[in-house]
């Protein structure tokens, strides 16, 4: 591998080093027993199953348009910004405009109604062995009005006065030669951008008679404005100031001489919420080993200092975000990709282990591929609720000749993805991107590859972000929901109720669908009385090398079940399974002939002396903490057995399954099975009891009325139905994908290529009990 020094000189061959890119019927209890709402039927008074059937279809547009050539597959709409050998850029100095012969590192900002898109641009020269040498690298950017619509963007990038401007040129401002300039990493405050780059520039020193020359690298920062227009050019729309180096003896004292060189990461910084600047950086030491930090400012760019803890060693390209009072860093490291967290800039940072799904810490089962890594990262606020977006690589629909980005939105509890939203050929290791989040739309900046080099493109992503704000709404209804009948939501990642259609029983929250086989719907539920009847829920699992749900070492599963009728001998009822760096732990829940509970772990099984009834409803809980691992009967402990689970990782495989599985496939079961509430969290006694018993919160009582005064209408804390946007269409429905969503997306393939898709969205309406 080579160092992140010799990654910026060497000849790009899509290698990702040195470059980054910024998921029957319910007894209804006895006589004496209170009745409980039910999940479904009284409290959802409304629902509505919205099915979408969407005909694929590849649109054709401008020039620099991208289209989809993958069979019926709808990309984003796309507009290639930086084409090499075609896209002119205008010298700083100058007026004879030149291409270039690549672009890579894209970074993306919005400021003062201007969308700034950056990249760096490659020259290359050719040797007489027809090998392609890096010459020079500068900085180099577009400018796009917010106010121009798509069609407008795509008019103005084929005409044939639209040019690239040069931001960070071969000089320094002082007259200096700078040989490259790379990885432009921005962010915004205000009307200003601040654009941070790494340089590296041949130096000559005369000591005596004695003259040495060789190449240093810097770290430059250089301030823009954003004014009004004084023309329809956007060019002018950003005044640049000199540029300066932040990095000198005072800013490193800290380190005490530890690093000899310091490099920009690309892709965003951040502006937290107290207002300080941040942008990540790289830093090499002696030994050439990459170590992956922050620089910061806390008075609008004045002054800059460096995080005095950092990464570990060999951990790399490092992507930075604010979340929740912390700063989130994730690097690629040698057997994966880390979550790191500090707060308190960077003086400490401690792995934050299952903080993204799509993060592999590390991959035990499975041979780490870097190239599918977590990209682009960004903080956002939508429909009032903070997430984080990123995008990740996976495989495109299980074909490894194709890599495809996916876009994902989480809460940091749930999780969902988008995808594709691009495609590459595998063979092509480059496919940094950029997100980014303003005025209430979502654009990706991405690098790829057309066979004559390195572009980057476009896409304004209009259809997923409806999509997303409709996921975001049913996140807080159902949240809503199941406070209203006192259920904890701290931690509810996925629910499986009354949702289902064929063998997929479908997750409330649209992340994780369970899978079930011979089996028979029931309200809320299924009924399990055939020979190898179960449900199976995979979690933590990947498809397409996509992981949907991350659960640590910490988790509790919670279900009803009715036991039908006694077995003819001991059967299990609920097992889960922990795969743990190449070795598997069982724990479980079993039932037997003469109505006794059965605590099963590893491969023993204890039976109880507390009791089962038939047709009566029970709930059955597993829970892991740590490496405690518990199975609770109607909130009452059965016991707790040490699992030996090895590091604080996410486990690499999680399988919940209801009734005959694994060994006991083909054993009959008569048990019903209904609302599963899955936490990745412990949950105490009294939560548990709240589950089961689902008690309405009391509605307050009207308040006096003084006479005179207006009455307020009393507005439900639960909302109506979800309406997904009208606009919601062809791009949306595809990319939603793959069957693991509760979006209930599938592919049907009939001969060659694929079928439409069919979303079913189960967006219930609510209403009180």
């Amino acid at each position: 591998m080579l160092s992140r020094v010799a990654a910026v000189m060497a000849p790009r061959r899509h290698n990702r080093c040195g470059v980054t890119g910024s998921s029957g019927r319910r007894r209804e209890g006895r006589e004496s027993e209170p009745q409980r709402p039910h999940m479904s039927r009284r409290v959802f008074t409304s629902a509505l199953l919205l099915l979408l059937v969407v005909m694929m279809c590849c649109s054709g547009g401008a020039s620099n348009a991208v289209t989809s050539n993958l069979g019926n597959v709808q990309l984003p709409h796309t507009v290639d910004l930086f084409l090499p050998e075609k896209t002119l850029v205008v010298p700083k100095k100058g007026t004879d405009s030149v291409w270039r012969d690549s672009f890579i590192s894209p970074s993306l900002v919005s400021a003062g109604g201007v969308i700034a898109a950056f990249a760096e641009g490659q020259v290359y020269t050719v040797n007489a062995g027809n090998q392609r040498k890096k010459t020079s690298s500068d900085v180099v950017a577009e400018y796009i009005d917010t106010t121009w619509d798509w069609s407008t963007l795509v008019g103005k990038v084929n005409e044939s006065t639209w040019k690239a401007n040069t931001v960070l040129g071969t000089t320094d401002g002082a007259d200096n030669g700078v040989g490259f300039f790379y990885h432009p990493t921005t962010t915004t405050k205000g009307n200003k951008v601040f654009l941070l780059a790494g340089s590296l520039y041949e130096y000559k020193q005369t000591d005596g008679n004695r003259t040495s020359s060789g190449f240093k690298l810097r770290i430059e920062l250089v301030v823009g404005d954003v004014r009004e227009p004084t023309s329809s050019d956007p060019t002018e729309r950003i005044k640049w100031d000199q540029i300066r180096s932040l990095l000198n003896e005072s800013t490193i004292d800290a380190h005490k001489g530890k690093w000899t060189g310091f490099l920009a990461a690309g892709g965003s910084g951040v502006l937290m919420e107290d207002g300080t600047l941040v942008f990540p950086l790289m830093a090499v030491n002696e030994a050439k080993e990459d170590y992956s930090m922050i620089i910061y400012s806390t008075d609008n760019g004045s002054t800059w200092a460096l995080s005095t803890g950092v990464s570990p060693a060999k951990c790399f390209d490092p992507r930075i975000t604010e979340w929740d009072g912390s700063l989130l860093m994730i690097v690629n490291c040698k057997n994966g990709q880390r979550v790191y967290e500090s707060r308190d800039m960077g003086t400490k940072w401690t792995e934050a282990a299952g903080t993204l799904p799509g993060v592999r810490a590390n991959p035990g089962l499975y041979f780490w591929d870097p190239i599918l890594r977590v990209e682009a990262l960004i903080t956002a606020t939508i429909e009032g609720r903070k997430v984080m977006l990123y995008t990740q690589r996976g495989d495109f629909l299980g074909e490894k000749r194709k890599r495809a980005l996916y876009l994902w939105v989480t809460d940091n509890n749930r999780s969902f993805y988008f995808g594709p939203v691009g495609i590459d050929s595998a063979g092509k290791e480059e496919f940094a991107s950029s997100l980014m989040y303003s005025d209430g739309n979502l654009h990706l900046l991405q690098q790829r590859d057309n066979g004559e080099g390195s572009v980057i493109s476009l896409s304004r992503l209009t259809e997923e972000l409806s999509t997303i704000n409709s996921v975001l709404k049913t996140w807080a209804q159902k949240d809503a929901f199941f406070s209203s009948l006192s259920i904890p939501t701290a931690g509810l990642v996925a629910v499986l109720s009354d949702t289902a259609s064929g063998d997929t029983w479908y997750d409330e929250y649209l992340c994780l669908n369970a899978t079930v086989r011979n089996a028979t719907k029931v309200k809320d539920g299924f009924q399990l009385t055939e020979p190898s009847s179960r449900v199976s829920w995979s979690v933590n699992t990947r498809i397409n090398n996509v992981r949907h749900i991350s659960l640590s070492h910490n988790f509790t599963l919670v279900a009803s079940v009715i036991i039908e009728e006694a077995p003819s001998n001991n059967t299990p009822l609920l097992t889960a399974t922990l795969a743990n760096n190449n070795s598997n732990h069982t724990m479980g829940v079993s039932y037997t002939a003469d109505n006794k509970w059965g605590k099963m772990f590893e491969d023993n099984t204890k039976t109880q002396s507390s009791t089962w009834e038939p047709k009566k409803e029970h709930q059955v809980a597993l829970m892991l903490q740590g490496q405690k691992a518990s199975v609770y009967i109607d909130g009452k402990s059965l016991g707790e057995e040490e699992v030996p689970l090895k590091g604080e990782t996410p486990l690499e495989l999680f399988w919940f399954c209801f009734g005959a599985c694994g060994e006991d496939a083909g054993q009959k079961t008569n048990v019903t099975v209904t609302n599963v509430f899955l936490y990745n969290r412990p949950l105490n006694s009294t939560e548990m009891r709240a589950i089961k018993d689902r008690k309405p919160v009391p509605t307050r009582a009207p308040e006096p009325q003084v006479e005179g005064m207006a009455t307020t209408e009393h507005v439900a804390a639960v909302h109506g139905p979800v309406e997904l946007p009208s606009a919601l269409g062809s791009a949306t429905v595809e990319r939603a994908t793959t069957a693991e969503h509760a979006a209930a997306v599938s592919f049907t393939s009939a001969g060659s290529g694929l079928l439409p898709l069919l979303l079913l969205l189960g967006l219930w309406g609510f209403a009180a009990a």
